[in-house]
């Protein structure tokens, strides 16, 4: 593959990606093509609460054990849940990085899900989910996508309800984790300054010896659906709004010159397009930004802004009209160039944090097979016409739906 990186397949299919960087720390991540898009209709919430319950004792641990083992040495282990992954993330000192791969690989093998450990946890996430219902701004997030993906598994709050939550046990966690932990869906991401030979040494003593296993479901992608714009009553201090629609899948060409454009509308920076017309030139928004969520089968793109009561109108007819005018009057070259510019930047900016980058090219590798090295990536945006930007602005923002919290 491509000499920024370094990949191998394991016999059952566990995929490998390394990348050699000089630095004290290693890091270490084992990504599982299993999230809340894979539940039962019977299991909502399950994918989050058996990545909750890797945590809590296997077969050669108790939990203690589990979470003592790295913090003992100054490192960390984290997991966190998706609507389409798992992922179990570990950062050491290089010297301990084996110990590292040694929990992953238990935890992800070996938990047990014992059910006095399950009711702790389950309390914990309960606990999560009344944080979760105190801010407006995650729960409007959740309401939009369940809308706007309407029957299907993506809708589903990645959390699940309290109610859902008493129906897990571990045997149901069990279950869930035999169908949908399978090898051909597990990437292993490593960075650091570690030789080629001696990662392909280290996935092979850790995961070789498992069996190969295979998905045997497959995901349905959303059905059609009917724009809509509600109001919802929340009695919220401020109005919280989104604006949006579905948009590509993460495999689609159109995906680069769609993410430009977001950055361009709404990125993270003072001078979006959003920012400047809606906070910086009429001070009626703190909070603005626009989103973009690529999955498998289709995607989100979303315009969030909170406001006050009095100001919700004013600030959606901005954003429109901001909207109206990259659907219709073509970027500049110098506008084209700042943009793509800016954009590289940032990309260039995140791969110095080591972790998010292992991260992301760990799921580009589940999904794809492959990683662009960042000179592909660069030449991908570079690549972009004005023309295509106006192209996916029609495609994706034209009858949006929205929702508002009042």
């Amino acid at each position: 593959m491509k000499e920024e990186f370094y990949t191998y397949t394991l016999p059952n299919g566990i995929r490998v990606i390394h990348r050699k960087v000089r630095s004290g720390a290693a890091r270490c991540a084992l990504i599982i093509g299993a999230g809340s898009r894979d539940e039962l209709p019977t299991e909502h919430g399950i994918a989050h609460f058996a990545e909750h319950g890797l945590f809590k004792g296997t077969t050669h641990r108790k939990s203690y054990q589990v979470n003592c083992r790295l913090e003992n040495l100054g490192g960390e282990l984290n997991a966190f849940t998706t609507k389409e992954d798992t992922t179990v993330h570990a950062t050491v000192l290089r010297n301990d990085f084996t110990k590292a791969v040694d929990l992953l690989s238990d935890v992800v093998f070996h938990s047990t899900f014992p059910d006095k450990e399950l009711d702790k946890e389950r309390e914990v996430i309960i606990d999560e989910i009344n944080t979760y219902k105190d801010s407006p701004m995650d729960m409007i997030y959740d309401t939009f996508e369940d809308m706007l993906f309407e029957g299907s598994e993506l809708g589903h709050n990645i959390l699940g309800t309290k109610r859902d939550l008493m129906r897990h046990n571990s045997a149901a966690l069990h279950r869930f984790v035999d169908r949908t932990y399978t090898t051909d869906q597990m990437v292993f991401a490593s960075i650091g300054n570690i030789s080629d030979s001696r990662i392909e040494q280290i996935a092979n003593r850790y995961f070789a010896d498992y069996k190969p296993t295979t998905r045997s479901h497959t995901r349905t992608a959303p059905g059609l659906y009917t724009a809509f714009d509600r109001e919802q009553i929340k009695h919220t201090h401020q109005a919280h709004c989104i604006i949006g629609n579905r948009a590509y899948s993460i495999n689609e060409d159109k995906r680069v010159p769609f993410l430009l454009l977001i950055n361009i509308l709404g990125g993270p920076t003072a001078n979006s397009r959003l920012n400047v017309s809606v906070r910086e030139r009429n001070g009626l928004s703190y909070n603005i930004e626009a989103n973009y969520t690529a999955y498998n089968d289709c995607g989100m793109a979303v315009i969030y802004f909170s406001s006050e009561h009095c100001n919700s109108d004013h600030c959606r007819q901005i954003i429109a009209d901001e909207i109206k005018k990259l659907q219709t009057v073509r970027l500049t070259t110098r506008q084209l160039a700042m943009a793509k510019r800016q954009y590289i930047a940032q990309m260039t900016i995140s791969t110095e944090g080591n972790e998010g980058y292992m991260l992301g090219v760990g799921r580009s590798m589940l999904v794809h097979g492959e990683v662009d090295t960042l000179e592909e990536a660069y030449k991908k945006i570079n690549a972009v016409t004005a023309d295509q930007i106006m192209e996916v602005a029609n495609e994706i923002f034209t009858n949006n739906s929205t929702l508002i919290y009042r």
